[in-house]
């Protein structure tokens, strides 16, 4: 009986041994990304990055639509130019980002690579400036910003999709992992010719 005990004791201590091992091999492994709080994250960073941005294209005058223009329909313009309502417009850009990387989780996360997200900026570009900027009163029409603005604004634009599109897709495909990888150790150096 002694034995016998000593035995389930040692297979009860085998048994944990291995257990402790196999969760110890899955807590190396990092957790699966939640791509709802990661989305929102990324807009959240996109939007104050390229809203600091874009305040300062705006601060050194290579565009003349207000760091604001999200809040125009809300505010009169005038007060618009005071430090505390372009802070605003920097929080609404970052809500706006912040909205626009889920809707690009909805609908543009089985695609890849940097194109989808410039795609975005444009998107977002053409809808904000070609047509419901002007449409509801938070920017003039195309014609009277400016080629200028119109560029500056583009290119933030672009940059600030490309932000959001490629982070979104970069970590939901994994594409990290699908590198190769090279066993260390093996081969040696060749030499330069």
């Amino acid at each position: 009986m002694t034995t016998e005990n000593t035995g389930n004791a040692a297979a009860r201590h085998s048994h944990s041994a291995a257990s402790e091992q196999r969760g110890s091999a899955h807590a190396n492994e990092p957790a699966p990304t939640r791509p709802v709080p990661f989305s929102i994250k990324i807009g959240f960073f996109a939007g104050l990055i390229w809203g600091l941005a874009r305040w300062l294209a705006a601060g050194l005058h290579l565009t003349n639509v207000s760091q604001a223009f999200l809040l125009d329909p809300f505010v009169p313009r005038k007060l618009l130019g005071g430090l505390y309502w372009q802070a605003a417009g920097l929080v609404a850009f970052i809500v706006m980002s912040m909205l626009a990387a889920l809707i690009y989780l909805g609908i543009l996360r089985r695609l890849r690579g940097p194109w989808p997200g410039l795609w975005f900026g444009a998107g977002w570009w053409g809808l904000l400036y070609a047509w419901a900027g002007p449409y509801i009163g938070a920017l003039p029409p195309l014609k009277r910003i400016g080629g200028n603005s119109m560029a500056t604004d583009l290119c933030l634009f672009l940059m600030w999709g490309l932000f959001i599109g490629y982070s979104i897709a970069f970590e939901l495909h994994d594409e990290a992992n699908r590198e190769p990888t090279k066993p260390s150790g093996t081969g040696s150096p060749q030499p330069a010719v």
